[in-house]
């Protein structure tokens, strides 16, 4: 999907844009996300159905706009925060060509390093509720979007919603640079581990950490 043309073709048309490879739509939670039952009740909103003045980013980016909802993308969410400590690394993910105010059309799209190569993927902006709650990421500052839209990006490139659902840092991290992954165990951790991690910041790699869920 060209998000250029796209987006010119929503604009001359006076159309927000509707994507039809991830539509609001059950297929792109997944069948297993959560109870049949409430699939069905799941609503499908635009930022501008929800504020006033929705921005894509206000004030910078920062690790605490980052809300998890009812998914458990934590894996994925935590790279998210890391990757806003070096923002040079968020700029190839997140295009600065797209927003709320000039050229709004209510498409999106974001960029995910996938066998070698960045991969641009296109989204429309509406965002799954249920029960009057996000079902996805939400913002912290409430007219804040770029979390929420970035996750439903990375939905649609792994398939659906329900896909994010427990993962690995590390994959995540790997999809958000294009970067070499690295991991070590605390349980049994090499000896020169301090000395390493010194490298590692000096060299302003992306670091986190996670622990099982048992």
């Amino acid at each position: 999907q060209d998000f250029s043309h796209l987006r010119a073709l929503c604009l001359s048309q006076g159309l927000l844009f509707e994507d039809a490879t991830f539509p609001a739509h059950i297929s792109s939670i997944g069948p297993n996300l959560v109870p049949e039952d409430k699939l069905w009740r799941i609503e499908w909103k635009r930022p501008t159905e929800l504020q006033i003045n929705p921005h894509l980013i206000m004030d910078g980016v920062s690790r605490f706009d980052i809300m998890q909802g009812e998914i458990g993308d934590c894996w994925m969410l935590a790279a998210l925060g890391s990757l806003t400590l070096q923002k040079q690394f968020l700029e190839n993910v997140l295009p600065k060509d797209q927003g709320f105010q000039e050229d709004y059309a209510g498409i999106f799209h974001f960029r995910f390093w996938q066998y070698g190569d960045w991969v641009d993927v296109v989204i429309d902006d509406r965002l799954p509720f249920l029960n009057g709650r996000y079902l996805s990421v939400h913002p912290r500052t409430s007219n804040e979007f770029w979390p929420s839209l970035l996750e439903k990006a990375y939905a649609k490139l792994r398939g659906s919603y329900q896909n994010l659902h427990g993962g690995y840092l590390s994959d995540a991290l790997v999809d958000l640079t294009g970067g070499v992954q690295v991991q070590f165990s605390l349980k049994d951790p090499p000896p020169d581990l301090e000395e390493i991690l010194k490298a590692a910041d000096k060299s302003q790699c992306l670091m986190g950490c996670s622990t099982s869920g048992q």
